[in-house]
């Protein structure tokens, strides 16, 4: 069973359709949408401040959502995939977005909407990310434009696809 929770009077709650796996944290001011999903070792730490993620949300293995006490909460808004050990701290995730794995998005910064943080990318603090753009590097800076395809399949397919890969876990 998941590690669920409640700090200082704050308990985790989230919507219908939710899968939280047996080994994943959720701590204290979390609040998750419809049809997410939180994968094997990923901690959703909401024991400074809050963290609100929108529906069908995927929090893939190892990755760390976190805030920054007093500070930054963290909002995900809805159809965002955050990879493999990715770390997103004390920031804004718009809608439609995939936080690569292995990536960082720091305190105070903006992922706008339809935007890609590559695999591997630091997403320095006070950073936005411009809508329909992928960023890469470290520091994180603007390689590309998006393309409708491309958003579709790696933003919107990938979202989709985790949907699917939860309801394995209840055969």
């Amino acid at each position: 069973m998941a590690l669920v929770k409640s700090i200082k009077g704050k308990s985790p709650v989230w919507g219908d359709n939710c899968t939280i796996v047996e080994n994943a944290t959720i701590i204290g001011d979390v609040t998750m949408g419809n049809d997410c999903s939180v994968w094997f070792n990923a901690v959703v730490r909401g024991d400074v401040h809050f963290i609100k993620v929108g529906n069908k949300v995927n929090i893939q293995d190892g990755a760390i959502i976190h805030c920054t006490y007093k500070k930054y909460g963290t909002t995900i808004g809805n159809s965002v995939s955050i990879g493999h050990n990715a770390m997103v701290h004390g920031c804004t995730i718009h809608d439609n977005v995939l936080i690569g794995m292995g990536s960082i998005v720091m305190d105070n910064c903006v992922v706008q909407s339809n935007s890609i943080v590559a695999a591997g990318a630091v997403v320095l603090e006070n950073t936005v990310i411009e809508s329909g753009c992928i960023y890469a590097g470290v520091p994180a800076k603007k390689v590309k434009d998006l393309n409708e395809e491309q958003s579709a399949r790696l933003i919107k397919g990938i979202a989709d696809n985790y949907v699917e890969y939860k309801s394995w876990l209840k055969d």
